[in-house]
C-alpha cells in the first residue's frame, strides 16, 4: 500500500521534467524567433540607413558638380572677360591724353573690383555645406539671384508660414530636389517666367515650383521623366511626396510636401 504514493510522485516528477524539458524547448523557440526577426529589423533599418546616405552623398556630389560647372561658366563668361577688358585697357593706355587715361584706369578699376565681387560670390558656392549654412530659404534665394541675371527668366520668389530649420542633411536633399526641377525648366520648358512658394507649416513643409513653359502630357514619356523619378526619389527619403500637373501648353506645376519633426 506504500508503493502506490511512491509510483505517483515518480510519475509526477517524470511528468514535471517534461514539461520542463517542453517549455524550456518552447522558451528556447520563441527566443530564437524573436532574436531572427530583431536581426532581420536592424538589417532593414540598416539598408534604409544606407539607401539613405547613400541619396545624401549622391546630393551632395550633384550639387558639386552643378556647383563647379557654375563656377567654370561664370570664370570664363564673366570673370574672364572683365579681367581682359581691364588688361586692355591697361595695356593702351595713352598718356598723352591725361583724360582718356583717366578714364580707362578707372574702368579698369571698376571691371577688377567687380571680378573680385564675382571671386567672392564664388567662394561661397565651392561647398554645399556653406549653401546651406544659413538654411534652405536662404540657398534658395541665393541660387534664383544667380537663375535671375542670366536675364532669361523672371523669377519670383515667395515664403510664407514661419521659418523653420530642418535636418541640414533633409535641407540638402530639398534643395537638390529643387535644383533638379529648375533644371527640368531650364532644358525642356521653354518657359519666361518662374514662381516659387516656399510655406512653412507645424507639421508640414510645401514648396511649389510653377513655370509658364510649354508644359508635357504627364501620361507620355517625355525627356523630364528621369529628372522627375530622381525628384519622387529623394522625395521619398524624406517620407515626402511630389504631385506634378502638366499639359502641353499649359506650363507646369510641382508640389512638393514634406513633413516636419
Amino acid at each position: 500500500m506504500l508503493k502506490a504514493p511512491s509510483e505517483y510522485i515518480v510519475v509526477f516528477i517524470i511528468i514535471s521534467v517534461i514539461l520542463i524539458l517542453a517549455l524550456v524547448v518552447f522558451i528556447t523557440i520563441i527566443i530564437y524567433r524573436y532574436q531572427q526577426n530583431q536581426n532581420s529589423y536592424f538589417k532593414d533599418l540598416e539598408n534604409l540607413k544606407s539607401i539613405h546616405e547613400n541619396d545624401i552623398l549622391q546630393s551632395q556630389i550633384e550639387i558639386q558638380e552643378q556647383t563647379f560647372q557654375h563656377i567654370s561658366k561664370e570664370i570664363h563668361d564673366n570673370i574672364g572677360q572683365k579681367l581682359t577688358l581691364a588688361k586692355l585697357h591697361l595695356n593702351t593706355l595713352y598718356l598723352a591724353n591725361e583724360k582718356r587715361t583717366d578714364s580707362q584706369i578707372k574702368d579698369a578699376v571698376t571691371m577688377i573690383s567687380e571680378s573680385i565681387i564675382g571671386l567672392r560670390d564664388i567662394s561661397r558656392s565651392l561647398s554645399s555645406e556653406s549653401i546651406l549654412n544659413n538654411g534652405l530659404e536662404k540657398a534658395l534665394e541665393y541660387e534664383f539671384e544667380h537663375l535671375q541675371r542670366s536675364g532669361l527668366y523672371a523669377i519670383s520668389f515667395e515664403v510664407t508660414g514661419k521659418t523653420i530649420f530642418l535636418n541640414g542633411q533633409h535641407e540638402l536633399v530639398l534643395f537638390r530636389i529643387v535644383q533638379e526641377a529648375i533644371n527640368n525648366i531650364i532644358k525642356h520648358a521653354l518657359a519666361s517666367k518662374i514662381d516659387i512658394l516656399l510655406h512653412f507649416e507645424a507639421h508640414e513643409l510645401s514648396l511649389q515650383i510653377k513655370d509658364n513653359g510649354r508644359g508635357f502630357s504627364t501620361e507620355l514619356n517625355h525627356p523630364r521623366g528621369n529628372g522627375i523619378s530622381n525628384m519622387k526619389r529623394r522625395a521619398i527619403t524624406l517620407n515626402g511626396i511630389i504631385e506634378i500637373s502638366s499639359a502641353p501648353g499649359t506650363g507646369t506645376c510641382i508640389n512638393i510636401k514634406i513633413p516636419v519633426a
